[in-house]
Parts: structure tokens; C-alpha cells; sequence
């Protein structure tokens, strides 16, 4: 079997990345802008910004914040495209998209990585909340730190 040569290579990686971005990343994060859109036009987004206020507000963020952390622990990119579709809107500015930013990667895609990883690893469901706790725990703590950092 003759070895492939570095022109084949590239171009197999292409084809992967541009398959891996429409095929997953490109979904996860349209379907970030819809549900924020979505949530926009019903009213439900203010009406969620005024219950989640003040706890967002611990960190420095509007209460329409959650809904980030929110898509995040559904998808990472979701969590990303929902802070986009919130900046976008005016609703977050940059030093509130880098004090959520740690939350949404630590605890980015636990749905996702509940199938994905722990079910193929083997891991006992009844560990399931613990290790959703401590990815909730340090974005909490992540974030503080992020807020008193860039105050």
C-alpha cells in the first residue's frame, strides 16, 4: 500500500473539518441564535432576565445571561453562539462575554458528554449529578474569579 503524500493528508483533514464544522459545530451553534431569537420574540427572554437578575448579577451579568449557561450545558458551541446572539443584541458587552466565557467551557456539553463519554466509559449514573456538581462549581467560581479580574 503506497503511503500517502502530504498534499493527500491536507486534504483529508480538509474534508474532515469541513464535514465536523456543518455536520456538529454549525448546528449547535444556529440552533443557539434560533432559541435566543425565539425566546426574543415571545418576551420570555426579559421575563427571564428579571427572575435571574440578581443571581447573574453576582458575577456582573444580566439576568438574560443564563440562557448562555443554559444552551452551554446542552452544547458548548451553543453556549458560544447564544453569548454571540446576546452581544449581538446589545444585552452583553466584551467583559461580560470573558467573565461567562470560563462557565461556558467548564461546563459546556454535559448533556452531550453524559452519552458520549460517561456511558461509553462505563461510569456509574449514580455518579452523574457529582460530576455535573463540581463542572457547575468551577464555572461558578471560575466566573467570580473572572469578574473580580477584569474589575
Amino acid at each position: 500500500m503506497p503511503s500517502k503524500g502530504i498534499l493527500d493528508i491536507f486534504l483529508d483533514g480538509m474534508r474532515r473539518g469541513w464535514q465536523l464544522c456543518i455536520g456538529s459545530l454549525l448546528p449547535n451553534v444556529m440552533m443557539a441564535f434560533v432559541f435566543i431569537e425565539i425566546l426574543k420574540g415571545t418576551g420570555i427572554l426579559t421575563i427571564i432576565g428579571r427572575v435571574f437578575g440578581p443571581a447573574m448579577g453576582l458575577f456582573g451579568l444580566p439576568g438574560e445571561s443564563v440562557t448562555v449557561l443554559l444552551t452551554a450545558w446542552i452544547s458548548g458551541l451553543g453556549g458560544a453562539g447564544a453569548a454571540a446572539s446576546l452581544y449581538a443584541e446589545g444585552l452583553l458587552n466584551g467583559a461580560q462575554l470573558t467573565i461567562i466565557a470560563p462557565g461556558i467551557f467548564l461546563m459546556g456539553a454535559q448533556i452531550q458528554y453524559m452519552g458520549r463519554v460517561l456511558g461509553v466509559a462505563g461510569v456509574n449514573r449514580r455518579h452523574y449529578p457529582a460530576l455535573f456538581l463540581i463542572s457547575i462549581v468551577n464555572a461558578i467560581l471560575a466566573m467570580l474569579t473572572m469578574r473580580y479580574v477584569i474589575l
